[in-house]
């Protein structure tokens, strides 16, 4: 789709930033923030939940929805689980630790601190809480980010629980994983004062960098999400959830206005034609001998085939509203959300096993002329009839243009209908968490990381890229760590940057190596028990064998420390194997010997000491 003027359509976004923090214990009990194998479940067990009414007695939209389909709810325990995980005991106090990042994230936002955190409970009916609901606090309000196209408000920053991870699906619900379930995260909303895609993600990758700066946030994929608000003046408010990939973000914007033009053009033109929706009616007759695998699957099985009308609609059903999206994959989502596999539309057929005769008999039994289009759901009789009313609904509101909602982000920046957009309705308080006492001034503002990529470079002289990869890395705060502790700044990013990405190039496991094994091989570095040399070959084996200790893989590598006379020794017996070279090129011979010296140690012996000891020896013999 084309580029277009954003500003004459009145383009407004806002964005929601989710980030789990990398705390040592979830935010309401004492179980650890450790991610595991769903293969390392201990048991199982299954919940089906329903929506309740908020403080005000009201149902929200978007749970009600939910709850049309009945789904069962299946649950991975692990040895980390506890009972407030499986709901089965109260939650307890608030994480102070997660509390007192949330502080921090809150000065670097320029936000006013509430003076309680007061916990509620946000009513969430998809199987990802076992409690039916999320627990959430507000911290703080009214903050502020740059960006190049001017401010963007920060309207609120929440504290809350991170949901369970979905595992996979069945035909009777959902597999949920509980070790995400609890993890603190932070939620922070931005005011919709984005007027452009770059802008959008500006103001994301602004945010990523100032959670990334405390230090305590959790990295890799799905630790972090964003979720985008976009709308056009003459559209709606479309929620766009699920954005893993800031690189993604100013794509799903350009897209979402494109999808709210083409839909309002679809409108004006619908409207020019007097267009309707008719009634859903039962068509199974028409398809008693049809050919189509899906349409005859579910006829020849007991089910339905429904059908309505689209009055008006015909060759709009089929027009494209994103990248290989149309109207019709729209009304396809809906059904799919009823437990249909999808829809056939009349812009599309005859196709797919329906015949031109089936086609022309459909129109027929619903009334539908030239002009029209008819969407039809083949199913069990009740998804047959559920889903057909969600096409029909859906068709209602392309009468009126752009409806509110929620939609899922999909990999290529389009995106796809996941349910109406929430309202006020799904909040009430949490009555088992007492309110939590915030003072700002009782923690420290961070370093930016900016600002440590400058410091880095002033202070331990690194050059400008080295400094802000270990700035921007997530090893940054073992970096701090072992400077702090007398460690050489250079050796120290140099191992955590520069090393760990050659090993992970030569497909060694590197995600076995451990925190602690890379600052005590840095230590054994430092207190001259490891050659810089063997660095490699020590990570290479603690990476084979992760329950080695840095001290046990130079044993196991055979690069425990030399003497200097055994250095002596091995320098002197490469020099005397090469006595001709020696005599006749001096220390020309030097670079070559050096290579083959080093060798015979296995990175046994410090560079510098084996170079000393070799120039000796060519001197003595040149």
């Amino acid at each position: 789709m084309s580029e277009y003027d954003y500003e004459s359509l009145g383009l407004v976004a806002g964005l929601e930033i989710h980030q789990q923090l990398d705390t040592e214990t979830k935010l309401f009990c004492e179980c650890p923030t450790e991610i595991r194998e769903p293969s390392e479940s201990e048991h199982r067990f299954t919940r089906f939940l329903h929506p309740t009414k908020s403080e005000l007695g009201e149902l929200d939209e978007a749970a009600l929805e939910e709850s049309r389909v009945e789904r069962e709810f299946e649950y991975l325990a692990y040895d980390t689980t506890c009972l407030v995980e499986e709901d089965e005991e109260p939650p307890h106090r608030l994480d102070e630790e997660a509390r007192e990042v949330v502080l921090q994230i809150a000065s670097l936002l320029d936000m006013e601190t509430v003076d309680q955190a007061h916990v509620m409970r946000k009513l969430v009916i998809d199987g990802s809480n076992t409690s039916g609901f999320q627990r959430t606090s507000l911290v703080a309000q009214d903050g502020e980010i740059s960006t190049s196209d001017g401010p963007v408000g920060v309207e609120d920053l929440m504290l809350e629980e991170e949901s369970a991870q979905r595992v996979e699906e069945t035909e009777e619900g959902v597999v949920y994983s509980l070790d995400r379930l609890g993890i603190p995260l932070v939620e922070i909303g931005t005011r919709p004062d984005i007027s452009s895609p770059e802008q959008a993600r500006e103001a994301a990758e602004t945010i990523g960098m100032l959670l990334r700066s405390t230090g305590t946030v959790k990295r890799g994929l799905g630790t972090i999400r964003q979720d985008v608000n976009v709308s056009i003046e003459d559209g709606a408010r479309v929620e766009i959830k699920g954005v893993q990939a800031l690189d993604q973000i100013d794509e799903i914007v350009r897209l979402e206005v494109g999808r709210q033009v083409e839909l309002l053009d679809i409108r004006d033109e619908l409207d020019s034609r007097d267009a309707s929706v008719g009634e859903t009616t039962d068509v199974t007759d028409v398809f008693e001998d049809t050919e189509s695998g899906v349409v005859g699957g579910a006829v020849n099985s007991g089910g339905k085939v429904t059908a309505v009308p689209l009055y008006g609609f015909d060759g709009l059903v089929g027009r494209e509203i994103q990248p290989d999206r149309r109207l019709g994959t729209e009304f396809s989502d809906h059904a799919k959300r009823h437990g249909a596999g999808g829809i056939f539309h009349t812009d599309e057929l005859p196709a797919y096993g329906v015949t031109e005769a089936e086609v022309a008999d459909l129109k027929e039994a619903v009334g539908a002329g030239d002009d029209d289009a008819v969407a039809i759901v083949a199913a069990d009789a009740e998804t047959a009839e559920l889903a057909i009313e969600a096409v029909a609904e859906r068709a209602e509101t392309a009468l009126d243009g752009v409806p509110e909602e929620t939609r899922g982000a999909n990999e290529d920046g389009t995106t796809r209908y996941l349910r109406p957009l929430p309202g006020a309705a799904r909040m009430y308080p949490e009555t088992d968490v007492p309110p939590v006492e915030l003072d700002e001034s009782e923690v420290e503002t961070p370093e930016l990381l900016t600002e440590k990529v400058e410091r880095y470079q002033s202070e331990f002289g690194l050059g400008p890229g080295l400094a802000e990869q270990v700035a921007y890395g997530r090893r940054m705060p073992l970096f701090e760590q072992a400077v702090s502790e007398g460690i050489d700044a250079t050796f120290a990013a140099g191992l955590l940057e520069s090393t760990m990405t050659e090993l992970r190039r030569d497909d060694v496991p590197v995600e076995n190596v451990t925190e602690d094994h890379l600052l005590d091989v840095m230590r054994l570095v430092e207190d001259d028990e490891l050659a810089k040399e063997g660095v490699n070959d020590v990570l290479e084996t603690v990476a084979e064998d992760p329950t080695l200790t840095a001290e046990e893989a130079i044993e196991e590598a055979g690069l425990s420390g030399v003497s200097e006379e055994e250095v002596r020794e091995a320098v002197s017996g490469v020099v005397e194997r090469n006595e001709g070279q020696v005599k006749e090129e001096g220390m020309g011979a030097f670079s070559a010997l050096m290579g083959e010296a080093m060798g015979a140690l296995r990175g046994r012996a410090d560079g510098e000491i084996v170079s000393d000891v070799l120039r000796e020896e060519i001197q003595k013999r040149a």
